[in-house]
């Protein structure tokens, strides 16, 4: 298409976006008395008394809007990978598009996979651990904001920290890094993930980091298994060595 039919392709499509997102946004907020509750349940058996407190007279409304546009922006995740994947599919070849769907969901089911098990091992025990170093040294006073603000940080973080199995598989598959390199580099990639596990864990806590690292080093690890498997099965071991890109010098290799 020309140059101004791509733009206005472009445009129609972030329309869609962020009318969707404006849309969820409003249907959130007036349930974030709902979702409180249930961000809350994992935190409240280590908060004194179980009590939180909202300290400013704009505290309420602005965690609700917070609350509601985050809330929207996850739920709305499959639509924006689809929308974002819409745009680049008429370029992509046949054999190509067949990859699209299963990216979908396979991209929209790590990150909530993410979400969910943040929610449910991360957040107890990073806030136990928060609240235990605090109690040491003053009265904790939970600001209802800053906790929920954090705790959805969290899942987030954890949520996009899913996805880099989907990532490694296609770098590897599609040749454009080579798996050999993947797995000769370990050490850089190691150090790396490490790096990004202390980046997007906004509490700073070595409890979260060392939940993120694990869980990305696991993931690394299963991506590359499964990788290797659906090289072999369509290329051959020569399939291994195989990339576009090196990031790596071959002395890397020794």
């Amino acid at each position: 298409m020309p140059l101004l039919d791509h733009l206005g392709e472009l445009r129609r499509r972030l329309t869609i976006v962020i009318v969707t997102i404006v849309v969820a946004t409003v249907v959130m907020y007036f349930a974030t008395p709902v979702l409180v509750d249930i961000l809350k349940e994992p935190i409240v058996p280590y908060v004194p008394d179980g009590k939180f407190y909202i300290t400013t007279s704009l505290g309420g409304f602005a965690l609700r809007f917070s609350i509601a546009i985050k809330i929207a922006v996850v739920m709305c995740t499959p639509m924006i990978i689809w929308q974002i994947l819409g745009f680049f599919l008429p370029a992509l070849k046949p054999n190509e598009r067949r990859w699209v769907v299963p990216t979908v969901l396979a991209a929209t089911a790590l990150f909530f996979i993410g979400a969910v098990f943040c929610y449910f091992i991360i957040v107890p025990a990073g806030f136990e651990w928060l609240l235990r170093e605090a109690d040491a040294i003053a009265s904790v006073f939970a600001n209802l904001e800053d906790y929920i603000n954090i705790e959805i940080l969290l899942m987030i973080g954890f949520g996009v920290a899913f996805e880099l199995p989907l990532i490694v598989f296609y770098l590897a598959v599609f040749h454009i890094v080579p798996y050999s390199k993947f797995r000769s580099a370990w050490r850089y990639i190691y150090v790396a993930m490490l790096v990004v596990s202390a980046s997007i864990t906004p509490d700073a806590s070595p409890v979260t980091l060392i939940f993120m690292y694990a869980a990305m080093l696991s993931l690394y690890e299963i991506s590359l298994a499964v990788t290797r498997m659906v090289i072999i099965a369509r290329d051959g071991k020569k399939g291994l060595t195989e990339g576009r890109l090196d990031f790596f010098s071959d002395e890397d290799d020794e």
